[in-house]
């Protein structure tokens, strides 16, 4: 990989460089710098992508006029299709390929948006990688590795050398708040289990085939970090590359929707509705449906190895997009098709924890669905506030009947998924 890394200037003994350095210290320096920095940085990835892209969208120039231009580039879907027809061309990855080189230089940034920006690439970079290596024919792929070490070695660093552990809350106690903050030495322990999420990483300067799914698993965790903040093409992405690397052609991935047009319990009774409440009706329950449409310009994935390393991280990014009520419906749609999907290989391969993490992750998927459904469903036999309210109450109602299987799949995950 030809990336210029830049050191710092100057000579140790220089009393004038030492001047200076104490001069710069973030601490005294002054927000207003700071900030025009901020922006002068971001205008200058700006310019920079301009000027790598084949045929630059004019609007892609004009985010540097913002306010705040490393926001503007990070939710601006012109500039993530601009970098995402690049990156599919059949020389993209390679170590010269400029778009790399900006992705990796831009996330070497001090500035935290800036950061971002590349970090909502990492699932289009993994998927494209992964999907390419498997294949021997690829050409050279450096450009995305430098990418992904880059995350790596920034992990490594937050770390410290240390593992992740995680603490699991005694089960046998009724909830967490009958757990007592602290016991006196004489006492039995609590009961507290301590996992390892994640081993201590080792320092690495190149791609491995035996490492490849450690340092792929640490970017996507990177990303997971962020999720919050990223845009929703970006976890679009990660979906659709997720349900191909498990296969999509599996029968056993239907295993869950079988009854999927069942009647729920208590919504059986037929009634007559008016023509604008049957519209709203269809509406509404439509959009809760399961949707596997793909645009042709999407992403498009090879079947490939899923150790733990990999599918954990994965597994946490698809719980969030199936999960989170901030999520678009597409989002959701993209996450269950892929948890479906991941479910059958791992029936398929045999693996006990991708099982069970990703069976519970179908069933709530599922069960919020139905709860959803039979919400809309009570709406549209009512015309007042009142209904809504009851609409809500049905719902909680829902959740509550329910409630014994969602304290053990969430108890479950956690173990699973952290």
């Amino acid at each position: 990989m030809e990336f210029q890394v830049k050191h710092a200037s100057g000579s140790p003994s220089s009393s004038t460089s030492t001047d200076a350095n104490s001069n710069s210290n973030p601490t005294n320096q002054d927000p207003m710098q700071s900030w025009w920095e901020s922006i002068s940085k971001a205008r200058a990835r700006i310019h920079a992508l301009s000027s790598i892209l084949s045929s630059p969208s004019p609007s892609i120039s004009s985010l540097a006029d913002s306010d705040r231009p490393a926001r503007s580039l990070l939710q601006s879907p012109d500039v993530y299709d601009a970098v995402c027809s690049s990156l599919f061309s059949p020389q993209s990855g390679s170590g010269p390929d400029p778009i790399c080189q900006w992705l990796y230089e831009t996330f070497q940034s001090s500035d935290p948006d800036l950061r971002l920006v590349a970090l909502s690439f990492i699932p289009l970079v993994s998927g494209l990688y992964l999907s390419r290596v498997v294949d021997s024919r690829a050409a050279s792929l450096a450009g995305f590795e430098a990418v992904l070490l880059a995350l790596y070695a920034s992990e490594l660093k937050a770390r410290g050398g240390k593992p992740v552990s995680i603490s699991i809350p005694d089960l046998s106690q009724p909830s967490l708040y009958h757990t007592p903050r602290s016991r006196p030495s004489s006492m039995a322990p609590t009961g507290h289990f301590i996992g390892l999420a994640s081993p201590p990483l080792e320092p690495q300067s190149e791609v491995k085939s035996t490492k490849r799914a450690c340092i792929v698993g640490v970017a996507l965790d990177c990303y997971y970090k962020q999720i919050s903040q990223m845009p929703s093409w970006s976890k679009l992405d990660l979906c659709r590359f997720a349900a191909a690397w498990a296969g999509q052609n599996c029968p056993c991935k239907a295993e869950f929707d079988r009854d999927e047009d069942a009647e729920i319990d208590g919504f059986s009774e037929i009634r007559v509705l008016e023509g604008d409440e049957i519209e709203g009706c269809v509406g509404d329950v439509g959009k809760l449906r399961i949707t596997e449409e793909r645009s042709n310009s999407g992403p498009e994935g090879a079947r490939i190895p899923l150790p733990w390393e990999l599918l954990q991280p994965t597994l946490r990014i698809i719980g969030h997009c199936l999960l989170a009520p901030l999520n678009s419906q597409d989002v959701k749609d993209a996450a269950s098709v892929a948890v479906r999907c991941l479910y059958a290989r791992a029936s398929h391969d045999l693996l006990p924890q991708a099982i069970l993490a990703t069976r519970s992750l179908v069933q709530l998927d599922k069960r919020a669905r139905e709860a959803a459904k039979a919400a809309a469903a009570f709406l549209c036999e009512g015309k007042s506030a009142e209904c809504a309210e009851d609409a809500f109450l049905l719902f909680f109602i829902f959740i509550l009947v329910n409630g014994k299987f969602l304290i053990r799949t969430n108890c479950l995950l956690f173990m699973l998924l952290n």
